[in-house]
């Protein structure tokens, strides 16, 4: 297989324009605690808001996040929603000439109010009208002026009246003629409309429903995709199967059926969009099919791991291509930014997060001890490992024994550690400030007024836990012995 490391680094290389639907996200973050004395529903406490690009819009801030350049072209309406999903494209793709605002047409606008982790309600605002003869002019022209130096052009079809069957197919005809890929996120059941298409990507519902055929296993898979391609005109079909993960079925050669790469699932909303993203940077990059599919089909693996519509960035690619992110102990250790946002995550999901630090050179009961009583204190715990120069300025350039990658692997393969972080510092207050733990455990041979981080933590309403430390263990007595 080519090196996927290789055709990580080349996707900022090409570039990539999006049309099709695109609508604001919004997040609302609360706690629920009680039922409405009015009616017998719940009532959110409001923590936090926050508001991002959807539909094609999702699509393209994958693709920023791989940096990527990136151009949208849509419809929005003349409203605060539409203005506010302008900024927020801008500040992600430095350009947003390409939101054509249609006066009289609402932005789509879907509000998710969540709790625990969970949706407890989506609100919709949205039209599902077509668009009118001069705004789909527009659009075409808009479209046409950036065609020139596109590597691929990808169509998101969320069904809103944007990519209507004459729009697609007039966008179709405008990439033939400059010579560019179309690939093409589907909606319904008439995939003759995305006729000329290089690839369309629809998943396993969407295959079955447009083909009347069972897709239940790989090779029903197959039979329905090859149908679907042969009766639209469609040159390649890659099928998106959850966690069966994705079939890619050329118009030439043998299939390819790639198999899920996550290792937890909490939410799959924008999984769809991930792997558009990643599958057209990485086809613009110059990847044949399935290996761009199979770069995708990591990316989604990644993805639907967070909560929220989600992105993936270039280094978590990295460490998925490298497996550290899909098997074995090192899959724990991370840096402190990808930290932050994993401890985040966790809170989400209504997750309480421990904290505990040390040198643990030559990992003894005592160590055992300590990171057990940590863990039993919080449902998440971070681990931070001072590196190996931070060990040297605490304890003596004899030491430590182990460097900090024997270390971390060590660690990281103790059932009660989830995350491990290497960090430099003689204390670890700017890792525990980042993360912003729940909980901060130490060893009982410290008093809570010196134990670093405690009145910070202690200050955002978390809690510090002296932990009982196992007598006679020490690392210095270990290689006081061996000595």
């Amino acid at each position: 297989m080519p090196d996927l490391h290789s055709l990580i680094d080349a996707l900022a290389g090409t570039r990539i324009l999006v049309v099709g639907d695109v609508m604001l996200d919004r997040f609302t973050h609360g706690r629920v605690d009680r039922v409405s004395p009015e009616a017998p529903i719940p009532v959110l406490r409001v923590l936090s808001e926050t508001a991002m690009p959807g539909g094609a819009g999702n699509v393209v801030a994958n693709l920023a996040a791989l940096g990527v350049p990136t151009d949208l072209v849509s419809a929005i309406g003349d409203d605060a929603a539409g203005r506010e999903l302008t900024a927020l494209v801008a500040a992600q793709t430095g350009r947003a000439g390409g939101l054509l605002t249609v006066p009289g047409r609402p932005t789509t606008t879907k509000t998710r109010f969540i709790a625990g982790g969970q949706q407890l309600l989506r609100a919709d605002g949205e039209t599902d009208a077509a668009l009118g003869d001069a705004d789909a002019t527009r659009l075409l022209a808009a479209v046409a002026d950036r065609l020139p130096g596109t590597g691929v052009l990808v169509l998101s079809d969320y069904g809103k009246g944007v990519l209507t069957a004459d729009i697609v197919a007039a966008l179709i005809d405008l990439a033939k003629a400059a010579d560019v890929r179309v690939l093409v996120d589907p909606k319904g059941r008439d995939y003759g409309r995305y006729r000329g298409a290089f690839c369309v990507t629809p998943n396993g519902r969407e295959l079955a429903e447009a083909t009347g055929m069972v897709v239940r296993d790989d090779a029903g898979v197959v039979s329905a995709a090859r149908a679907l391609a042969a009766d639209c005109g469609i040159a390649n079909i890659i099928a998106t199967r959850a966690e069966q993960g994705m079939s890619v079925v050329p118009a030439d050669g043998a299939p390819t059926h790639l198999r899920a790469q996550a290792r937890e699932v909490f939410d799959v909303s924008g999984a769809g969009d991930t792997v558009m993203a990643v599958l057209a940077a990485a086809i613009g990059a110059g990847a044949g099919l399935a290996e761009a599919a199979n770069l995708a089909n990591i990316a989604a693996g990644i993805v639907v791991a967070k909560v929220g519509t989600a992105t993936v960035r270039p280094g978590e690619l990295h460490d998925a291509a490298s497996l550290a992110l899909v098997a074995g102990p090192g899959a724990k250790r991370m840096s402190m930014a990808r930290a932050v946002e994993q401890v985040e995550r966790w809170r989400r999901q209504g997750l309480r997060v421990g904290f505990t630090n040390g040198c643990f050179d030559l990992l003894h009961p005592g160590h055992v001890s300590l990171i057990a009583q940590a863990r039993a204190a919080c449902d998440r715990l971070v681990l931070g490992l001072n590196s190996d120069d931070s060990v040297r300025r605490l304890k003596g350039p004899t030491r430590p024994v182990q460097n900090e990658a024997s270390r971390a692997t060590v660690l990281s393969a103790l059932g009660d550690v989830d995350l491990v972080v290497i960090f430099d510092d003689d204390t670890p207050m700017a890792l525990i400030q980042a993360l912003r733990p729940d909980v901060l455990v130490k060893g009982a041979d410290y008093s809570v007024e010196n134990v670093v981080g405690a009145g910070e933590v202690i200050g955002w309403g978390g809690r510090v836990v002296l932990a009982t430390l196992t007598e006679g263990q020490s690392t210095t007595g270990t290689i006081a012995r061996m000595k």
